[in-house]
């Protein structure tokens, strides 16, 4: 299955010198971590507030007991394990071949399996911070937490994730769009394209191949030489490196 995606993909990995991955939830639902935009992600289920609400930085800051009891349960997966496409990317890294994985992801997996050049636009969960004293905690300490975590000096702790409301890291987004100039294979992978700024960083590619790997139909029409109609796992999973 897929073989004739594959043989596509491969040629132009065999073709690329500098590749640079861009990719979204869908990297992550192999691994059983529920997407946003999907029938079955978040976004689809009942809550007595959105996920957009809940995961807003006005949110937190007025109903924090709240917020934490939805991002624990549904946004924090500690037993998550890298699949098939986060594997294949550190084995491309490792041989030179891809140079950074951009991600809006905020599960750690990237690194889980072995990536060291991860420019993580949403943040991650396993990096948390008090808000008087800055003292680092982490995932772990935040999910076990009875209720909202506090610091050892009274503290609120905050996820170091980005929140509605919230802006991106100016250097993360400068290193993203300096990254996917000088790109030759730009690969787009689990992503609708529908989450901006991130969405709109695409549009400095100026490089030979662009590829998009993903189960639905991205929102932002890319004009991609390779589009596959496909899980990401499935698909990175046969390239040979």
């Amino acid at each position: 299955m897929y073989e004739t995606e594959i043989q596509s993909l491969q040629k132009i990995i065999d073709d690329s010198e500098n590749i640079v991955f861009f990719g979204g939830a869908g990297v992550s639902t192999e691994s059983n971590i529920p997407d946003f935009r999907s029938a079955d992600g978040l976004y689809q289920q009942e809550y007595k507030y959105t996920p957009e609400q809940i995961v807003s930085h006005s949110f937190f800051r007025q109903n924090t007991e709240a917020f934490y009891e939805f991002y624990k349960d549904k946004m924090m997966f500690l037993d998550a394990k890298p699949n098939a496409a986060h594997l294949k990317l550190a084995e491309l890294e490792k041989a030179g071949k891809l140079k950074v994985v951009i991600t809006q992801n905020i599960d750690g997996l990237h690194q889980a399996a072995g990536s060291e050049t991860v420019l993580e636009l949403h943040g991650s969960i396993h990096r948390n911070y008090c808000q008087k004293c800055g003292a680092f905690y982490d995932a772990a300490y935040v999910k076990q937490a009875a209720g909202v975590p506090t610091c050892e000096c009274g503290g609120l702790i905050k996820p170091d994730v980005v929140l509605y409301e919230e802006s991106l890291d100016s250097e993360v987004i400068q290193n993203s769009i300096q990254a996917i100039k000088e790109a030759d294979t730009l690969i787009i992978g689990g992503t609708s394209l529908v989450v901006y700024p991130a969405a709109g960083f695409i549009d400095n590619f100026r490089g030979k191949h662009l590829v998009v790997i993903n189960k639905s139909a991205t929102a932002k029409e890319v004009r991609a030489e390779l589009a596959i109609a496909a899980p990401i796992g499935e698909i990175m999973k046969g390239i040979a490196v």
